[in-house]
């Protein structure tokens, strides 16, 4: 497999070596499905290479299982077991806010604040190699989560620790922060002939 070759090498004082192991803020948005699934994949990848994961789901309910957790979950536990590959965290939004204790209904704006500040204190502690922020540009679009905020956070965040973020409409500060933005365009979609999500595929 050929080696990618930069189309420009920056006049920063570093060694390819170091470039090539520095911490990357990725950032998948766009209208089209996938962005997500990308993520994921990304995910997959850090796990083989041995980075801790840590998954972050802002919108999607606590009680919706999808594909990826049950994989992720079970890589998990084969990690427990034979020590092969890396821990693996999930997390979701209100009720799967596993560090939250609150009673009545659900105030989606402070779960989404209370779950970033979770994500402030694992990037201080340097918990995981990898984190996945599974659809944060929304919190950050409705004003819940401080962009500027998330961008500085990011930026001063210590040691080695790759984070990637998607959902729709990615903020021009954190699209201009991020190392990595890819921008998912629909083409096509079965949506668009009627034809509704199914198993396997959207979930």
């Amino acid at each position: 497999m050929p080696q990618g070759q930069p189309s420009v090498v920056p006049a920063d004082g570093l060694t390819t070596r170091q470039r090539r192991h520095r911490p990357l803020l990725i950032v998948h948005t766009g209208q089209m499905k996938g962005k997500s699934t990308a993520a994921f994949g990304l995910a997959l990848r850090a796990w083989t290479a041995g980075l801790p994961i840590g998954v972050f789901q802002f919108v999607k309910s606590a009680k919706w299982r999808v594909g990826e957790e049950n994989a992720f979950r079970a890589l998990g536990e084969v990690h427990e077991h034979t020590g092969q590959g890396a821990p693996v965290a999930w997390h979701k939004m209100g009720e799967g806010w596993s560090w939250i204790q609150r009673g009545g209904d659900a105030d989606h704006a402070a779960d989404a604040l209370e779950g970033w500040r979770q994500i402030q204190r694992d990037l201080a502690a340097e918990r995981y190699g990898l984190y996945v922020l599974d659809e944060f540009t929304y919190p950050m679009k409705w004003g819940w989560v401080d962009v500027d905020e998330v961008v500085a956070t990011l930026a001063d965040r210590p040691g080695f620790q790759h984070v990637v973020i998607t959902g729709r409409d990615a903020d021009p500060r954190l699209v201009a922060a991020a190392d990595l933005v890819a921008e998912l365009t629909k083409v096509k979609h079965p949506m668009d002939a009627g034809q509704k999500g199914q198993k396997g595929i959207e979930w």
